[in-house]
């Protein structure tokens, strides 16, 4: 994701493609697109690479494409284009790959209580995921490494992102260390790949929170049970932990390779695990 110096308002975003302000949030309220970032103030920001994409999509428009197909084209040929090079970024990614996916400002205790909620249900379904995690720093990941350490027990491969010395491979879960420049600092992700409930949350910690205390920190959110949304965050994960020197990568890679089924988790999984949602979100807001 691009640093906060990068980002550009909506109304430069209007001005620069010709697209005025009501109408880009007309189409990001219609059809999730384009996804901005929220500041803690509420106002949008966009990647300067949005800007392409707008006109990209206008020019599709204007050649006769329905507008949610020419949103769909230009999306898709964003990212499999080789001059937008996948990003380092789980966050970034999903939005970018799965523009439906609407996001939310949400306090770091919050957080904490989804990603709980999604570890304990699939370790209570004895469902067995390809897992990731990203704590951003490791003091925050020596806080759960017990917790982590017994859920790889029952995955079939884990892997965690942080801002460790080194990357190691004698460990469970596998322990990745993050580049300095690595957007992976700012990102909180909890991936669980499965065939039963696959679920991902990648959320994104905005800027200009220094004073803000630990637990109310706000990040931008997104989570989903959709399989093919999980599937892209996986493997996003897992390319990631390759570029970080992890082993195991490319066994990763291997296994995420082919598309999970099409449609969405069992109904009844999801419905468990909504209501683990809201039992562990509730407990957190007492």
């Amino acid at each position: 994701m691009s640093k906060s110096a990068d980002l550009i308002t909506i109304g430069d975003l209007a001005e620069r493609t010709g697209v005025g302000a009501a109408t880009i949030r007309a189409w990001e309220q219609r059809h999730g697109f384009p996804t901005p970032l929220r500041l803690p103030s509420g106002h949008r920001r966009y990647d300067a690479h949005v800007v392409e994409l707008v006109r990209d999509v206008v020019r599709l428009r204007d050649g006769g494409r329905r507008l949610d197909l020419a949103i769909a084209e230009a999306t898709t040929a964003l990212s499999g284009s080789a001059s937008q090079p996948p990003s380092g970024s789980v966050y970034a990614e999903l939005r970018r790959a799965h523009p439906a996916l609407v996001g939310h400002r949400l306090r770091k205790s919050t957080l904490i209580a989804l990603s709980w909620a999604i570890e304990d249900e699939f370790a209570a379904q004895a469902a067995r995921p390809v897992l990731f995690g990203a704590f951003q720093d490791q003091e925050f990941y020596d806080r759960s490494r017990p917790r982590w350490r017994e859920l790889a027990r029952v995955a079939r491969d884990a892997v965690v992102f942080a801002d460790f010395p080194v990357t190691t491979s004698d460990s469970a879960p596998r322990e990745v260390a993050l580049g300095p420049d690595s957007p992976m600092h700012r990102e909180w992700t909890v991936v669980s790949d499965s065939v039963e409930l696959p679920a991902a949350l990648a959320a994104w910690e905005l800027p200009g929170q220094t004073a803000v205390a630990d637990r109310d920190r706000i990040f931008e959110a997104v989570w989903t049970v959709e399989p093919r949304a999980v599937r892209h965050a996986a493997r996003t994960c897992a390319r990631i932990a390759g570029e970080h020197g992890d082993p195991g990568a490319p066994a990763l890679l291997h296994a995420l390779a082919e598309d999970p089924r099409t449609g969405v988790a069992d109904l009844a999984s999801v419905s468990t695990l909504f209501n683990r949602v809201v039992a562990y979100v509730d407990a957190v807001s007492r």
